[in-house]
């Protein structure tokens, strides 16, 4: 009887402790993230502007509290599409990071819709040393001479364009180097009108090109430099020529009039001699 009773306890124990295992583990799977499925991810190392191939993706599991928006779930919609931005190798794959579909390879597919790409001649200096890289902002400044025949010439340095983004160093569109690289040309990502005023301005003067924040947007308003704001002094304001007086009318000459007999202030004497008179003075 005592052995039965015995049997029936660990029995139960048992149980109890099934139930209870059973119960932790349904505890814990509802704690941890469910998955949502596979998704399309990068199966090696890709550069902006490539396009990519079957072999170039793969699917894998990913967790559905941290899933991609737009995330893609079929590798064969991603065959020949062109990156816009550089992947890296297990790196999930969305539509904002791919080119619209039927877009070419090459730099074509980074030019933004309705911009256009324009290369301006760079060196060391007018290229910040090899500084301005793709993805970075820059300003345009134009040095040139103003004036003309009617006003006083001088020099001067103004920004004529400001936010470009540069989308590729000579022949390299990589962004994912932050080392300098000294290079000779420069292509940027300027609209029609902007393209227009570019190229006016590289054939008016000399650029130069000014490396600004990533994040700041703040517009850089000047009055441009000349040499007499570099020095400090204030530039007098141009003056017309002062017309020439009209000649005077000249007056008729008035004959001068005759000067009055002036009075005989001598002392006379009359001499009567017969049938003559005559006067004497003194």
């Amino acid at each position: 009887m005592k052995n039965r009773r015995a049997y029936l306890m660990l029995g139960l124990a048992v149980l109890l402790g099934l139930g209870a295992v059973l119960l932790a583990s349904r505890w814990l799977l509802g704690r941890q993230p469910g998955a949502a499925g596979r998704i399309v991810v990068a199966a090696t190392d890709a550069s902006l502007g490539q396009r990519l191939t079957v072999e170039m993706v793969k699917l894998a599991d990913w967790p559905a509290d941290s899933l991609p928006p737009g995330a893609l779930r079929d590798p064969r919609k991603v065959a020949g599409r062109v990156l816009k931005y550089g992947m890296l190798r297990g790196e999930p794959l969305s539509e904002a990071k791919l080119a619209p579909a039927g877009t070419l390879g090459g730099l074509s597919a980074l030019i933004a819709e309705g911009k256009r790409a324009i290369t301006v001649r760079v060196n060391d200096v007018v290229g910040v040393a090899g500084f301005a890289l793709p993805g970075n902002y820059v300003d345009i400044i134009v040095h040139t001479r103003t004036g003309g025949e009617s006003q006083r010439e001088h020099d001067i340095s103004k920004i004529v364009l400001e936010r470009i983004l540069v989308l590729a160093v000579a022949q390299e569109v990589g962004r994912d180097d932050t080392k300098p690289r000294v290079v000779n040309a420069v292509t940027l990502e300027v609209t029609p009108e902007q393209a227009e005023h570019l190229d006016l301005a590289r054939s008016v003067g000399t650029l130069s090109l000014a490396l600004r924040n990533q994040v700041d947007p703040r517009p850089g308003v000047t009055d441009g430099a000349t040499k007499l704001t570099l020095l400090g002094a204030q530039e007098a304001p141009l003056q017309p020529p002062k017309p020439e007086p009209a000649p005077r009318p000249r007056l008729a000459q008035l004959p001068a009039p005759a000067a009055a007999p002036r009075p005989d202030t001598r002392h006379c004497v009359g001499v009567i001699d017969g049938v003559r008179s005559s006067r004497e003075c003194l």
